[in-house]
């Protein structure tokens, strides 16, 4: 007998899909808390995640819901799409139905990197074998006896079992018998011989009954149920020559997917506690709305999701037994529809005659000559067929289960049965005893749920059950004690982990703060010290998200917030829901920015929250700041730091924005004096250089620094670029192409950086006359991939993917970006979108069209974030549009308006070639 570990032990039953994210919660929640624990799994298959659902290898057998909808982790929508990405599959989209045998990859993978992210926390076992019989002990440990003769003790149980198979109550005593009957299409080998089965054509009976029949050849299958099992199996046996018949009481196939999913129609709560005759009604005229507003009534389907659960447990049991004879059929055809492929190529075998429904129940039985079937249904017809598989898909009450373990939970009162006898009764997921309470460390999720949920059996719903079992299985972290000092960032604030890993984030913090490299490697061991740092994977995903930084954003916003959920003070808190915001919205009007100022109102010396605030080398700031909004709020915080040089340099910063040059001149210099890498700093001072006209000063200053003290600097080619926009203005082609080959080429740039830097860089040139010829902008395209260049998370991003993709000459990545633009949040719907427009009329030499939605954007692309610099390139292309639309009069007022704000030797020379 195997005895109690020193460290709690969960034994999960089962290991398909409801097992493995059960055990990927567990290893995540333990390895955050800093829980040791002991993890068994406990299931005879050959690789954990699969079960029956995932372990077909028929890539005709799809997933009926889209990828989007799949991840393993509830707070990560994206984690199976982005797995698909890494995993050879770079185009692959949230709206996909890819193959179920690579979901079972998926589920597998994901589960083996849980485990060893988990490695020393958490001891994982698989024992390849069955449990058959568990038995608790008042509140304390069960006992698990499994097939082998082992027993094993647990402090709690996870019944991960899945769907009980089907009773065949329906199916009459004849058939059940017969070796060509198949009970279950989906063990091992139950396919094999229908697959090598004769088909129509071979020599044999025929089997023409006349008009009481249907003619069968050997070959033929006849599937009883017509829901998506039977799609799947028919798929696998149709082909030339034989006919697949389909069987069920309604003889209805589930509906196909929309080839483009529209938004669902959410439902009103209002529907919740109606009678069933009343939700009938509600429900017709909720999908008629979505019918007149969509012209279709998937939306207003998908819009019952939410509610479906609460909808079920509103009914009383004879509402609930009604609508299972009434209902059911008609709501699982329309809720669990077909993927678009799948439901052409059923399409195509109807069309064919290789497949035929049939609505009916069967009766009767016989063998014929030869061991082929002759199944009679209630309407008298009779169809002949060599396999007969039984597709009614796993049984409702759990007492008809043949399992011995569940029949012995029931026996001994351990469980009982849930409404209607469907699954079994439950606190949350703690089985609820005979006694009416659920003492018991006995859990279970998904199938065995569903009498008390209904819709419970999707990967939706049993991810979220499983992070609630975790929950409920791992004790709740322990509370700081009072009294005890924890560590703080570097301007005194304290921090809710330990001393290495706090030490490790101020490194981190530090390197952002002065624009160094380094800092998402130092955040980075910060989390690796303490997987329960919610601010240090906070720090991560806002350097992805707006630094290029190579982070997996969701994941690390993902794990932020579970941290922040367990241990972290109001502030961090307040911290990560800033980030969340921020990265959700990406200008989408969610209030990302109206909580950052918030949060700067509470803690002004939040030095890393300042930081993402103003708009400066680093971030592209709260967009909704002008730059008076922007210096009020750096000037609100000034009393946390005491003259601290980071906030001197980001005064100087938002100074100069405002246009006190002096100012922002002087107090650039005074940060510098202090800590001379300071990146902010040096940035405020070059933005002061070139606003004021200082373009030989400025580029032989920058210069010297970039060669000395920002060697270490992270954004060197944001610098080498505005070295080169000195030399643009200095009329200096040659010299500003040397310096693009020489520290702005994709080899030396990477990830967004290329986009904001490199490619602008191009366009400017190529506007000024100064870069003739084909340009590298593919390049620098190539370099950054498709996904960030047509599918920007930010504004800031979407407006240099547009210029680039211009550079590149690019119209047809253009239009994908103008339609990603107009389906994003408010400021790529308000502003990258029209800027796509006026960018693809330049291309098309469309100059009337170009000149007017440019004019229309340039009072408003201060919203997209970044500085007056680096949003001037639309009025650079204003300027083009013009000359080359025979527009001089207005060219020429443009130029005469930048020539007053500041010199230019290219702007004067362009001015003088437009005077008559």
């Amino acid at each position: 007998m195997t005895t109690l570990s020193p460290r709690p032990l969960v034994a999960i039953v089962g290991a398909g899909a409801a097992g493995a994210l059960t055990a990927m919660q567990l290893c995540e929640t333990a390895v955050r808390r800093s829980t040791p624990l002991s993890l068994v799994l406990i299931d005879p298959a050959p690789e954990a995640g699969r079960g029956g659902a995932y372990a077909t290898t028929d890539p005709r057998h799809r997933l009926n819901v889209p990828a989007g909808a799949m991840s393993c982790y509830p707070d990560d929508p994206t984690h199976f799409v982005r797995w698909l990405r890494d995993h050879g599959e770079a185009e692959a989209s949230a709206c996909d139905f890819v193959s179920r045998h690579r979901y079972g990859a998926y589920l597998a993978d994901s589960l083996g990197q849980a485990i060893i992210r988990a490695h020393g926390t958490v001891a994982v076992r698989r024992l390849r074998t069955v449990a058959t019989r568990c038995t608790p002990t008042g509140g304390g440990p069960a006992t698990l006896r499994l097939a082998d003769g082992r027993t094993l003790r647990a402090d709690s149980v996870v019944l991960a079992t899945g769907p009980a198979p089907g009773t065949r109550a329906w199916a009459p005593e004849a058939l059940r018998a017969s070796d060509r009957f198949i009970p279950d299409p989906w063990a091992p080998g139950a396919l094999d011989a229908p697959r090598a089965g004769r088909g129509r054509g071979d020599d044999g009976d025929n089997g023409d009954d006349g008009d009481k029949g249907d003619d069968g050849d050997k070959g033929d299958v006849l599937l009883i149920g017509t829901g998506l099992t039977a799609v799947d199996v028919a798929l696998s046996l149709e082909r030339p020559g034989r006919r697949v018949h389909l069987v069920s009481r309604d003889g209805a196939l589930p509906r196909p997917h929309a080839l483009v999913r529209l938004p669902p129609l959410l439902a009103p709560p209002e529907l919740v506690g109606l009678p069933l005759a009343a939700l009938r009604a509600a429900v017709r005229r909720h999908v008629a709305a979505s019918v007149r507003r969509h012209g279709d009534w998937r939306p207003a389907v998908d819009g019952l999701r939410p509610l479906t659960q609460a909808l079920w447990s509103a009914l009383t049991d004879a509402e609930r037994s009604e609508f299972l004879d009434r209902d059911a059929s008609r709501w699982n055809i329309h809720r669990h529809r077909m993927p678009p492929a799948t439901a052409e190529a059923v399409e195509r075998a109807l069309t064919a005659q290789r497949l035929r429904v049939h609505a009916g129940q069967v009766r009767d039985a016989a063998a014929r000559d030869g061991g082929a079937l002759a199944v009679t249904l209630a309407s008298g017809r009779t169809l002949h067929a060599d396999w007969v598989v039984d597709c009614t898909g796993p049984g409702l009450r759990v007492a008809d289960s043949p399992d011995p373990l569940w029949q012995g939970l029931l026996a001994d009162g351990a469980a009982v049965p849930g409404p209607l006898g469907i699954g079994v009764a439950t606190d949350g997921g703690r089985l609820r005893a005979a006694d009416g309470r659920a003492a018991h460390p006995l859990f279970t999720l998904g199938w065995p749920r569903r009498g008390e949920l209904w819709e419970t059996t999707a990967v939706p719903e049993i991810r979220a059950q499983a992070a609630e079992i975790a929950e409920a299985v791992l004790e709740p972290p322990r509370r700081r004690t009072r009294g005890r000092r924890r560590p703080t960032d570097i301007h005194g604030l304290p921090l809710s982990t330990h001393a290495a890993a706090a030490a490790s984030y101020r490194t981190g913090l530090e390197r952002v703060l002065k624009v160094r490299a380094g800092a998402e490697g130092s955040l980075s061991r910060a989390v690796e010290l303490d997987p329960g740092f919610a601010l240090g994977h906070a720090a991560l995903a806002l350097l992805g998200h707006e630094c290029g930084a190579a982070v997996d954003v969701p994941r690390a916003l993902a794990d932020a917030r579970r941290a922040a959920r367990d241990r972290a003070d109001e502030r961090e808190r307040s911290f990560v829901d800033v980030v969340s915001r921020r990265i959700a919205g990406s200008g989408s009007g969610n209030g990302g920015d109206a909580a950052l100022t918030r949060h700067l109102a509470a803690y002004p010396g939040d030095a890393l929250a300042l930081a993402v605030a103003v708009p400066t080398i680093a971030f592209s700031g709260v967009t909704d700041l002008d730059g008076a909004m922007a210096r009020r709020l750096v000037e609100r915080c000034a009393p946390a730091y005491e003259g601290h040089w980071f906030h001197t340099s980001l005064l100087a910063f938002v100074r100069q924005d405002d246009g006190r040059y002096d100012e922002a001149s002087e107090l650039a210099r005074r940060a510098l004096a202090v800590e001379p890498a300071s990146g902010h700093a040096t940035h405020a001072l070059t933005h002061v250089h070139y606003e004021t006209g200082a373009h030989r000063h400025g580029r032989d200053w920058l210069d010297g620094w970039i060669a000395g003290w920002g060697r270490g600097a992270t954004h060197r080619a944001h610098f080498a670029w505005h070295v080169a926009l000195h030399e643009l203005a200095l009329d200096d082609p040659e010299a500003v192409r040397r310096r693009w080959f020489a520290q702005l080429a994709p080899h030396r740039v990477g990830g967004v950086r290329a986009l904001v830097d490199s490619g602008s860089l191009l366009w400017r040139a190529r506007l000024a006359g100064g870069w003739t010829g084909e340009q590298p902008a593919a390049d620098v395209l190539a370099a950054v991939g498709r996904q960030v260049v047509e599918r920007p998370e930010t504004p800031f991003t979407a407006l240099h993917s547009a210029v680039t993709l211009t550079a590149a000459g690019d119209l047809h990545a253009l239009r994908r970006l103008r339609t990603h633009a107009a389906g994003a949040g408010a400021v790529q719907r308000e502003v990258i979108a029209p800027l796509c427009d006026a960018l693809m009329a330049v291309l098309e030499e469309r100059w009337p069209e170009a000149v007017a939605h440019l004019e229309a954007v340039r009072p408003v692309l201060r919203r997209v974030g970044g500085s007056a610099a680096q949003r001037e390139v639309v009025e650079e292309t204003l300027l083009y549009a013009l000359v080359s639309g025979g527009r001089s009069d207005a060219a020429r007022r443009l130029l005469e308006i930048r020539l007053d704000r500041r010199a230019s030797p290219a702007d004067h020379r362009r001015l003088t070639a437009l005077h008559p």
